[in-house]
């Protein structure tokens, strides 16, 4: 391979895009999944030349494509001017070498589109020990098909002398030290996040997290309910690490709201096992709101694509896979864009909203504020359902208890019951859920 094809992906280059139309694959449709490669491409600042589906019916082992077809994307490339060929779709890496040789071009596919994002956008340690470890994960496999000067001899160090090591098994072993060097650091944060949630679910504040596909305006909505200033653009994966602020609602003093990143079709399986420690966040959740950019063709699909990605996660499911039963999340369901919608289209929409029966659903605009109240309300309701009402007697002067039973309850009543052993004592009567009467008796 020419030396030229082995730099990282410039910004500003000129790209393009294509996409293997596999038969019988049942996600977004085409124009679809082109628009969003157009997306991913325009995320990482290239400039897309042309976005073309080339239908695949028997992918070619060494080259995915056949060779009538290579020959067209090197037509489309010399007429477009593009330098760089995004194939929206997993290639091995004897492909990408294959590739890029027959059509002198740099080529990347989907999964290292994607990693290229992530690495530009992690703004935290935690974020960018992740999207690391993703990247060293892709590029192990990688080290034998695309470099090929790495296959040489090193000589044995000295009295051992022998035919010692070949490059690339040096560099595979530095990548696999690294690795689980990052993979300790990372299990550090994970601890740390742990006694964090420990910490947070002794305290008096319930967490909502936002969770959505990608660009669906999760961010926007976070802006609109806590005045805060995260990155909220027109751009997919504009947020990559999780912020949280406090938020009020009806039936609830204080309430943390998470925004997470966002969930994209075919995420590379390095990246959701990296993400899993950000993805964490969500499983301690009193609350799930999924944001859904209810305006795109394709919504349905994209709903599916972030319920698939919660349930493999076990955010469905409760602690399943651990061996008790609890109840799953609840989540609420959030239909956003609503202002983008034509009269007709929002009137078929409300009528099939009238016929989901025992699911939570808000029409919402996050760029304009309307139905954001009503967002609030639905959320606050379901931090509450299933109060029960309780009578505790407490310390007047256990400040801690009475903040919990204020913040977190439906305080009935609250009346002085006299002098305990210990000082004054109050007798507060209050309607809590179980899950906060388990929070309480921790205190």
């Amino acid at each position: 391979m020419n030396e030229e094809l082995k730099g990282e992906v410039t910004r500003g280059a000129r790209a393009l895009v294509v996409y293997p139309q596999m038969r019988g694959r049942g996600d977004l449709d085409t124009d679809a999944r082109l628009e969003e490669a157009k997306g991913l491409a325009l995320a990482i600042g290239l400039v897309v030349a042309d976005a073309i589906a080339i239908p695949i019916r028997e992918p070619r082992a060494g080259t995915l494509f056949g060779e009538g077809q290579i020959q067209n994307i090197g037509v489309a490339c010399e007429l477009n001017e593009a330098e760089l060929i995004i194939v929206d779709g997993s290639l091995s890496a004897i492909q990408q070498r294959n590739l890029e040789e027959k059509l002198r071009r740099k080529v990347i596919d989907r999964t290292g589109l994607i990693l290229e994002i992530f690495g530009e956008r992690a703004a935290t340690a935690e974020g960018r020990l992740q999207v690391e470890l993703a990247h060293l994960d892709y590029q192990a496999g990688r080290l034998v098909r695309s470099w090929t000067h790495l296959e040489r001899q090193r000589g044995g160090f000295g009295f051992l002398g022998g035919p010692g090591e070949t490059q690339i098994e040096a560099d595979r072993r530095m990548i696999r030290d690294r690795m689980a060097k990052i993979r300790r650091e990372l299990e550090q944060v994970r601890r740390t996040r742990g006694l964090h949630r420990e910490r947070r679910e002794k305290a008096p504040w319930p967490i909502v997290a936002l969770v959505g596909y990608t660009n669906a305006g999760k961010s926007t909505l976070f802006n609109r309910l806590t005045g805060a200033d995260v990155m909220a653009q027109d751009l997919l994966f504009a947020t990559l690490d999780p912020t949280m602020r406090a938020i009020r609602m009806p039936g609830v003093e204080k309430a943390i709201l998470s925004d997470t990143v966002g969930f994209i079709s075919d995420l590379p399986t390095q990246l959701v096992a990296a993400f899993r420690a950000t993805l964490e966040e969500v499983t301690a959740a009193d609350v799930i709101v999924h944001v859904r950019d209810i305006a795109n063709p394709d919504t349905e699909a994209q709903k599916r694509q972030v319920l698939d990605v919660l349930s493999d996660l076990g955010v469905l499911t409760g602690a399943e896979d651990e061996g008790e039963d609890r109840l799953a999340i609840p989540i609420v369901e959030v239909w956003n864009k609503w202002d983008l919608l034509g009269p007709a289209h929002a009137g078929e929409l409300r009528e099939a909203m009238a016929h989901r029966e025992g699911e939570t659903i808000v029409p919402l605009s996050a760029l304009t504020g309307m139905g954001c109240d009503d967002l609030l309300e639905a959320v606050g309701a379901e931090l509450t359902v299933g109060s029960k009402l309780y009578t505790f007697v407490i310390l007047a002067a256990d400040g801690q208890r009475l903040a919990f039973l204020h913040a977190r309850g439906d305080v009935v009543s609250e009346e002085d019951a006299g002098e305990g052993p210990e000082g004054p004592q109050l007798r507060v009567q209050v309607r809590l859920t179980d899950r906060e009467l388990g929070r309480f008796s921790a205190l």
